[in-house]
């Protein structure tokens, strides 16, 4: 794996295009940057509107970028709560979609690339039809943050987690709950599904009732919701996950500066990235598994390829 590193600000979500040459980062304040990271030119750069970013997705046809706002609790001005569309070729805004009423924590698209789902801190996750930008459903069950989304490969299910402690299971073609998975003592920071579809990981961080941080990553069966293992060794919040193309490893960024390197068969931790001073927000596989993007606080930001 490749190392490296440039500095911008603090580094909140990143993403590489489907094709594996453009690398996309959303930031606090910084614009949108769009950037070929084999020969580590700024393809262009976006702007970001009114809002600081919280998540950044790239449609599977790599054509459309879309961007989920970070809200400041401070803010003078009306709260920018849309997430916005984007020509990931062009640079041009395509559309926003209006519809939560708080911070757009993560989004992500359908495998067909036909509908994205967003979560929010508004407690709702919701559905949204690409071509049109209409809203499709809302799901509701969840009573804290819903910090995660992510599709199962085969496109019927979606699974959520929250700073409820739990994660849930949605049915895409019903739009009914499958079942909710409780396991985790704090809230849920991220989901992510294997590329079969087989495994879903879930990762912890701290719980704000009884003030003690579980640092856990889990993996469970989603058909059975039955808990399969228990990784253990983040010395902080486990805030992002990513897991290789091949389904064969799992990457965690945490809040104690590091990253690792598990194989998602045995749990098994294979290799402790240290490259960044602080936390660890986002990380993302290259399309051919071969890099790790990550984003921080710390401004790294060709992203610590490794």
């Amino acid at each position: 794996m490749k190392g490296g590193s440039e500095v911008f600000d603090a580094v909140t979500s990143v993403a590489f295009s489907p094709d594996g040459q453009t690398l996309v980062r959303g930031s606090y304040d910084e614009p949108i940057e769009l950037y070929n990271w084999r020969t580590g030119k700024v393809i262009k750069k976006l702007s970001r509107a009114s809002s600081k970013l919280w998540s950044v997705a790239i449609s599977p046809d790599g054509k459309l970028l879309a961007t989920g706002p970070l809200l400041e609790e401070d803010a003078k001005n009306e709260k920018d709560t849309t997430i916005k569309l984007w020509n990931l070729d062009t640079g041009m805004l395509l559309g926003a979609l209006k519809g939560h009423s708080s911070d757009v924590r993560s989004i992500a698209f359908s495998p067909d690339g036909l509908t994205i789902a967003s979560s929010s801190h508004d407690k709702t996750i919701k559905l949204w039809r690409v071509n049109t930008g209409e809203l499709l459903y809302t799901f509701y069950g969840h009573t804290n943050n819903v910090t995660s989304v992510a599709f199962n490969p085969d496109g019927k299910t979606l699974a959520s987690g929250s700073d409820d402690l739990t994660i849930k299971l949605w049915s895409l073609n019903s739009r009914k709950l499958i079942r909710t998975l409780k396991g985790h003592s704090a809230q849920v920071l991220s989901v992510a599904f294997s590329p079969d579809g087989q495994t879903l990981v879930s990762s912890s961080g701290w719980n704000e009732v009884s003030r003690i941080a579980e640092n856990s990553i889990k993996l469970w069966n989603p058909k059975t919701g039955e808990l399969q293992r228990t990784l253990t060794g983040h010395l902080s919040w486990v805030w992002c996950l990513a897991i290789s193309p091949d389904g064969q490893t799992l990457a965690s960024g945490s809040y104690d500066n590091s990253i690792r390197l598990w194989n998602l068969r045995t749990g098994e931790l294979l290799q402790t990235l240290t490259g960044h001073s602080n936390w660890v927000y986002s990380v993302a596989f290259s399309p051919d598994g071969q890099t790790l993007a990550s984003g921080g606080p710390d401004s790294s930001a060709l992203q610590n390829l490794w």
